[in-house]
This record gives structure tokens, sequence and C-alpha cells, in this order.
């Protein structure tokens, strides 16, 4: 068998040597192919060194260049990441081998030219935005959105065009939506700008199916007609040992709701989890519930040894809470699914999880953040609040033990996301419009894009959204003869400020005062409706606002005075379609075995705590006396009863995905983001209800 470090730089060989026993299946299989430059996709579980077996070529290309003298200054490697923190935490990763290269260079007497590193994410000061603009890091790490930023710039394009290889890390977390479509077309602009032919290399631990990611990775040009991508699939398996339970309350039987004193046991029996590992990840779904749980956990075992994290907080908080972590200073970090993905939060024991993630892949990442090295063993413990949950998790816990995935859909031709990258692509060079539709149709989600749709895209970006209104809101000058498309005066700036698929928001800044720091953001609402002299939780920090001007919430440290909770809207997450499946494939085999007998037993043999059995069948017990039924997949059941008031009310009792919910019908004030309606079996005396097959609908 070859070795698979034959390929490399013997200093390089030397360094990996000195590090690490053997390499990863991943890096094994992977860096051949990358040396090669072959598209490479590779699927491996979480802590099976994807980062390094994407890297490793690069950093042995550049080390060649060097210590041959003909390092060009240009950026040959850019690396995408989903988060801006992720985005760091891959350079601290980058530079831990580049600082070894030198050390190791120097010591033979060959000392290496300097191979730098820059990172440009939205948290970029501008200062470092021109340094790199002067002088391009070899190896740049950003994001999606800088990255469009970057190829719409004038000095931005400058930089990139000596780009040889492009690794697009955690392919699922972006590849189901506009911002995987916003990101497939920004690719094909680098290939388009690039003087070289550019290798692509994707990783992420949870792809389904995997030949669907691979086509999304490289483009339509490089797919053959029977749908086979044209590069290498490394594909090692998403399943690794895991240490995965449910954590049921050892007083109180669940219910429709938590109460307080569940609440409290929850957090009790965290901090004796907590007490027993060195360092625990407590994920939950909402950002409100960071700031709540870390405040009340902060008065159980200290506030010295809680740090939170979610996307609301400031880049600096982050990446202290982030730095705190990874150094073991504190024993619990309490976050949102702003550390979900490939950060390297350094050793942690458990992963804990408030509720259901709503998702398989989700679960997979999140507990793949404990005993994140090659070997290690994940641990995670789920913590149901209510029946419902409890079902939803043991639909997890089975899904898992089933070897099920989330499966990724792409959408087809968002047409905002075309808009906005026509734009930016006709203010960097004049484009003739086949030209520019080749281009666009050679990323994957757009390659059965209609050419009417796209010309009719052109016809509105060139004659302005209102044509009675004249040219107002026009941004291209279209020769219609030639078929030639020039940006206006004005089209660059407005597709540099407005980057990216990500919804725009109204947050307001909180800014300290008088140190002048910004520390986070808030919900327009909550700020609008707060007043002087209010106190609020912020990363686990209590603020006194001081005043609210426009756009800011001013506030100065309230020095643990008593607080309320900032809100945010439409943070629930949706249930997946196959997490769905698997809670309505749960209910179904349980109502099976009822009047038999056998649930009880028959959920044991799955292996579920005889505590959670017991609960689940009373849960079904007291549904079916209620509403007649089990509410599945082949069974809807649609309950109407009368509120306080008189209203009369209609719940949808439904397993079914975000996609396909229905929503409930009331006379209340309708909330700013609709979200599906995926019901608990409800539990009224008087009600009226109606059954549907699955054939009727």
């Amino acid at each position: 068998m070859t070795d698979p470090l034959s390929s490399f730089h013997p200093l390089v060989r030397e360094w990996f040597d000195s590090q690490f026993e053997v390499p990863t299946a991943a890096q094994a299989e992977g860096w051949p192919a990358i040396a090669q430059g072959r598209h490479t996709l590779i699927a491996a579980p979480t802590g099976s060194g994807k980062t390094l077996a994407a890297f490793m070529t690069c950093l042995d290309s550049l080390v060649r260049q060097g210590l041959e003298g003909e390092l060009p200054n240009k950026t040959q490697v850019v690396y995408v990441s989903p988060l801006k923190a992720l985005s760091n935490d891959i350079q601290r990763n980058v530079m831990v081998p580049l600082d070894g290269l030198r050390a190791l260079a120097e010591k033979h007497g060959t000392p290496l030219p300097e191979i730098r590193i820059g990172v440009r994410t939205g948290d970029t000061p501008q200062r470092e935005r021109q340094k790199m603009a002067k002088k391009p890091p070899h190896v740049l790490v950003t994001t999606p959105e800088s990255l469009y930023i970057l190829l719409t710039s004038e000095s931005g394009r400058n930089g990139l065009t000596g780009v040889k290889t492009l690794i697009l890390d955690e392919l699922h977390a972006v590849a189901d939506d506009k911002r995987g479509s916003h990101l497939s077309i920004s690719v094909e602009r680098l290939t388009e700008l690039s003087e070289e032919p550019i290798t692509r290399i994707g990783l992420s631990a949870t792809q389904k199916p995997i030949e669907e990611v691979g086509r999304f990775l490289v483009g339509t040009k490089n797919i053959a007609a029977d749908g086979t991508p044209d590069c290498v699939i490394v594909d090692t398996g998403h399943l690794r040992e895991i240490d995965l339970a449910i954590e049921m309350p050892k007083e109180d039987e669940l219910g429709p709701i938590a109460t307080h004193e569940l609440w409290d046991r929850t957090l009790d029996r965290i901090v004796d989890l907590t007490k027993e590992h060195q360092t625990t990840l407590l994920f939950v779904n909402t950002r409100r519930l960071v700031e709540r749980l870390s405040h009340q956990l902060s008065q159980k075992i200290g506030e010295e040894n809680i740090a939170a994290h979610h996307g609301s907080m400031s880049h600096e908080r982050r990446h202290t809470a982030e730095q705190k972590l990874k150094e073991g200073k504190v024993k619990l970090c309490v976050a949102t699914a702003s550390l979900e993905l490939g950060i390297d939060v350094g050793a942690i024991d458990l992963v804990c999880q408030i509720g259901s993630p709503r998702s398989v892949s989700v679960l997979l990442q999140r507990v793949g953040r404990s005993g994140h090295h090659v070997g290690g063993t994940p641990k995670g413990r789920l913590f149901p609040l209510t029946r419902d949950e409890l079902i939803e998790c043991m639909a997890l816990v089975r899904a898992f033990n089933h070897g099920v995935l989330d499966t990724l859909t792409i959408p087809d031709w968002p047409l905002d996301v075309l808009s906005q990258q026509i734009v930016a692509e006709c203010a960097s060079r004049d484009y003739g419009e086949d030209e520019l539709f080749d281009l666009v149709q050679r990323a994957y989600p757009y390659r059965e894009l209609p050419k009417e749709k796209y010309t009719e895209i052109i016809k509105m970006l060139a004659e302005g959204p209102a044509p009675r209104e004249g040219r107002r809101g026009a941004y291209l000058h279209r020769d219609v003869v030639n078929g030639q498309l020039k940006a206006r005066r004005g089209a660059r700036i407005t597709a540099l400020t407005n980057a990216g698929a990500i919804p725009s928001n109204a947050n307001y800044d909180v800014i300290v005062e008088p140190e002048n720091t910004f520390v986070g953001q808030v919900e327009e609402d909550f700020a609008i409706e707060s007043m002087r002299g209010q106190v609020f939780l912020l990363g686990n920090t209590a603020w006194k606002i001081r005043r609210v001007s426009q756009g800011k919430l001013l506030v100065e440290d309230a020095h643990g005075q008593p607080t309320t909770i900032p809100f945010w809207f439409g943070e629930a997450p949706g249930r997946t379609t196959e997490l769905s499946d698997e809670v309505s494939d749960l209910r179904e085999q349980v109502h099976e075995r009822l009047n038999s007998g056998t649930a009880v037993p028959w959920l044991i043999s799955e292996g579920f705590e005889r505590n959670a059995a017991e609960q689940v069948v009373a849960y079904l017990e007291e549904g079916i006396r209620i509403l007649g039924t089990v509410p599945t997949k082949k069974r809807i059941v649609a309950e109407r009863f009368f509120d306080e008031s008189g209203g009369m009310q209609l719940v949808v009792h439904s397993p079914y995905a975000k996609k396909y919910a229905a929503h409930s019908t009331s006379n209340s004030r309708p909330p700013r983001q609709r979200t599906a309606l995926i019901s608990p079996l409800a539990h009224r005396s008087r009600s009226r209800w109606k059954t549907f097959s699955s054939t009727s609908i």
C-alpha cells in the first residue's frame, strides 16, 4: 500500500510525524486526489482531521514554492466557512502547522519566507482589510458574504487572480438554502476571474445524498451526462461511536408544559453533570434561553464558571467566551447554533441539549463538539421538558441508531440572489448577455434556469422595477441590439452594501458608555419598548439602559442588579422532514402495541429506560382518549375548541415537517414570522375533532 505521506516535502512529512501517529482515513484518501488537482469531496465525522486533509497539500505547495524562492505575492488558497467564528478558528488551526514548519526549517538551516494567513469577515477591522488589499495573504479565510464583496470590489478582485485551491467547509450548512445558491455563483465568478485552474475541495460531517453535494461543489461544467460529478468522493461515513442518552427527571413526570420545579431540577442535574466533567457545552435553541439559563446557572455554580455564546453578542465577547472554553477557564458554556459547527473550543467532555434540536444532523453536529479529536468518543445528553419533546428526543435517538440523516434539498434558481449577483458581476466588467447567462448556469442551483426568466431579470435591472417611474432603481445599461450589459453609476456601491442572502434586520447596537464599547445587539422591538433605567441581560452580563437613540441602546454596567431578558423574533427552528418521519413512525409503532400491552417492553428493547417508556405510553393513551386516535403521517387530526373569551380556535395535530405543516387560525395578533404548527397532543375535555386519512388530503 502506498504511503499517503510519500508525496509531501520531507519537511512537511517530518512535521506530521512529530504530531500524529498515522493519517486518518479522510486524510489518507483525500491527499492523493487533491495533489492530482482533482475536485474532492470529503465526508467524515467530526474530529476526523478533515481540516488538515484539505490544507495539508496546500501548505506543502506553499512550502515548496517558498524554499525554491518562487512564492508569488498572491492569494493561492481561499477557505470559505459559514461562520465568522469558524473563520477565526481555522486561521489559528492553520497557523499551528505553519509555525511548526517554520521552526523545523530553521532547525535544518533552510528558513522559510513569510507565508501569510489572513481572515476577511464582517468582523475584520478596516485597517486589516486595507493591509490585505496592498499585500494579499497566501491563504485567505473568509465567509460566503465576504467572498462576494471581494469579488465585487476592485482591490479584492486584484488579489484573487492567482487562486489555485478553493475549500468550502461545512457544505451542508449552506447548500440547502439561498445562501448556498449565492455562494455557488460566487464560486463560478472566482473560477472565471482566476488565471489558474481552481481545485475545489468540499468538507462536511453530514451529507445526504452525497452525490448531490458533489454536484453542488463542482458545478454543471463538471457533471457527466448521467449526473455523475467529476470529483473524488471520500466518504468515511458520518457515524462514529457516540455515548448518547436521554436524561429523565427523577421525581417529576413530564407534562404539556415545563413547570418551574422541573426547570429547577433540570438545571440541578446539569450542574451535577458539569461537576463530573472537565468542560461541558449546553446547547439551547434560542438566544433568549441562552441569557436566561446562563444567568440561572451562574447563581448555582458561580459566574466565573459560566460563559454565554450566541450570534447577537459582539465578536469580542464571543471570542472571549471561546477562548475561556478552550483554555478550560470555565466549566460550562451555554450556546445556540453559533458554536454548532466545527469551531475548535478545546477538550469538551460533555454536550447537553435542552429540548430537541429539531434535526438529526444538528444533533450529530452538536454532540460532535465533545470528544472532538481523533479517537475521541462524543458524549451527549438530551433533556426533554415536555411529553411531546420526550417523543421527539426518542425519535432522534432511534434515528441516530438507524443511521438516518436529514436529506439536503438544493433550491432551484432563486431570482433575488440572481439579481444581486448579476449587478455585482456587471459592476466588475462589461458582459454579453449570453456570456453572463452561461456563467450563471455553471452554478449547480441555476443549471435549469429558463432563459426567459433570466431575460426578465435583465430587463428589470435595466429598466427599473416600476417602468412608469422612469429608470429609478435601474442598475444596468442594456444594449438590446448587441446583447451587451454595462453597470450604471452607483451599481457597484449598491452591490457592495446589499451583500448576501441572510435576511436583514433592524437590530439595535448595545453600546457601553462612557467607553463607547460595542457588546452586542437586541431586537428593535425590545429596544423601542425599553425604558431608561431598565436592566437586562446580554452575554450573561447585566446592563442598565441610559438612553435609547437611533439604532443604538446606550447602557452602563448594572453590577448584578435584578434583570429582565431580551427577546428576539423568529428564533425557534422547524423540525426536519426526516425527524418528522421518525416521530410519526415512533407514534405508529407504539399505537400498534397499545392494545396488546407490549408498547412499554418494545420501547425498552429500543434502548429507552422504563420511566421514559411508561410516560410515552401514558401520553399517547391520553391522546387517544381525548382525540380518538394518534396523529401520524397517515392521520391528521383537526381539533376545534373555544377559549376563555368565546373565540373559536383550531389546532391541527400533525407530525409533518415545517415544509408541510398547516398553520393555526385564530383571532390573536399574528406573529412577525409565521411558523409551522407541529402541535403536541392537546388535553381539553370539550372539543370537536375530525380525522383525515392520508388519501383524503
